[in-house]
């Protein structure tokens, strides 16, 4: 069986085969990919079985990143939760990642990887496991009333009482007023966690890309906001992407009452899935945070093809040092940061 390499963003097949497909999410759409591009300038394909000129049967997409900081590798897809890969037979995905195995020595690079969520068939071959997650997800189907009903009394639903009483106020859209109202709420809590925020113009091209698909919450008391999340839009199943805090007024319940508020739009929207989004497995209280919602626990587990194991980044001292002076720079200097690191780390 030949394997075949396209490029999604301009291939009319990938948008008609990301329409159709059961396991298609945001993450497969151009809009996701173009954003990719623009921003970071990586090279988006996709490996397929199907013959040119035919419709997609299959498809697995990548990037393909290249920067001077790190070498060459193929990821599907940064940035991205998760990836599944469109294939429906177990023949066609060993071809698939036959192509991969052949490319990976051929071009010399250092990985390929996969984001896969539940996947029925087998990823054999060299591929072995790397990063491991928690993926939640909340079924809406059962209607709002008994969602609610889900939630943990004390930490998510006297959470939205309180902050109703407290008058919050909310608004929701993409302009760029409520990005930059977000910015500055992302640069407070990346400085809190001592990481660098994603580029500004990232989240521009998101919503040029995707359009309406990208939804900025808001939620403000007095006129000053207090907690923003961006989620985003496929089909039936509303992402939670993006969250960011002043935790000095976390008391009020903004987060709470944003992601309470996108809830009660998707479930009136037709929409039947809410992805709470990936957790790393040694962040216990964010863990706790989406139980609380009342979401099934999702193992998530990537995999690589690679020249050498994969190996799990420690925890060493350059990391510690780098969180500390992440904490403490001017926010200019922070959001610099993020431009010139995000492209090297996708």
């Amino acid at each position: 069986m030949d394997v075949y390499r396209i490029d999604p963003l301009t291939d009319p097949r990938w948008t008609a085969l990301v329409a159709r497909h059961p396991h298609a999410s945001i993450f497969h759409t151009q809009g996701w990919m173009a954003a990719l591009r623009g921003t970071y300038g990586y090279e988006p394909l996709a490996y397929t079985t199907s013959l040119p000129g035919r419709e997609l049967d299959n498809g697995v997409p990548f990037c393909r990143i290249r920067t001077w900081l790190t070498r060459k590798r193929l990821v599907s897809l940064p940035f991205s939760d998760h990836c599944a890969p469109l294939v429906e037979t177990q023949e066609a995905l060993d071809a698939i990642l036959g192509g991969l195995q052949s490319d990976r020595k051929k071009e010399h690079l250092q990985y390929v990887e996969l984001r896969p969520l539940a996947f029925p068939l087998t990823l054999g071959g060299e591929f072995t496991p790397s990063e491991s997650f928690a993926l939640h997800l909340l079924d809406l189907r059962p209607g709002v009333r008994c969602v609610f009903r889900s939630l943990h009394k004390d930490c998510v639903q006297r959470k939205i009482q309180r902050a109703e009483r407290e008058g919050l106020t909310c608004e929701a859209g993409n302009s760029e007023t409520l990005l930059r109202k977000f910015y500055s709420l992302l640069l407070r809590t990346r400085r809190r966690h001592g990481l660098p925020p994603q580029p500004i113009h990232w989240f521009r091209n998101l919503i040029a890309s995707l359009g309406d698909a990208v939804m900025i919450r808001i939620a403000s008391r007095k006129s000053s906001p207090l907690a923003a999340i961006i989620t985003l839009t496929h089909r039936d199943t509303l992402v939670y992407k993006y969250g960011c805090s002043d935790e000095r007024r976390s008391r009020f319940g903004g987060t709470q009452l944003l992601l309470w508020k996108a809830i009660e739009d998707a479930a009136a929207g037709g929409l039947t899935d809410f992805d709470l989004g990936r957790s790393e497995l040694d962040n216990p209280g964010l863990l706790a945070f989406k139980d609380r919602w009342g979401a099934s626990r999702v193992p998530l587990q990537y995999v690589r093809y690679s020249a050498r194991p994969s190996a799990v980044a420690s925890r060493s001292w350059p990391r510690t040092l780098a969180k500390y002076c992440f904490a403490r720079v001017p926010n200019p200097f922070l959001s610099a940061a993020g431009r010139l690191l995000y492209r090297h780390i996708g």
